[in-house]
């Protein structure tokens, strides 16, 4: 069963070689930050923990990466994970939380 996101809505592409990028951007409250924060440490926990020596940029060998920003402007906080990966990482992410 798919791990379902409450503030992470990703979208989702791929090149040719069939490598996926995951896009998600998210802007709350501060009354928010603490469940966004938490939603961004449960996905990457999840990639960590099934591609534990896979970490790293791609043309560099890695199985998946990550990129994460963080902006504050008048009282809300907005996120942006971006998380790119192998067909194999793929593969476990839609199995792990579905979509594209």
């Amino acid at each position: 069963m798919a791990t379902t996101l409450h503030y992470l809505d990703f979208d989702y592409s791929e090149d040719a070689a069939g490598c996926g990028t995951w896009d998600a951007m998210a802007s709350v409250r501060p009354a928010q930050m603490d469940a966004l924060l938490a939603e961004v440490a449960l996905v990457l926990h999840w990639a960590q923990g099934e591609f534990a020596d896979g970490h790293g940029p791609l043309d560099d060998g890695g199985e998946w990466d990550h990129d994460l920003q963080e902006a504050h402007e008048a009282g809300r906080y907005t996120l942006t994970l971006t998380i790119s990966g192998t067909p194999a990482f793929g593969a476990a992410w839609h199995a792990q939380f579905g979509g594209d």
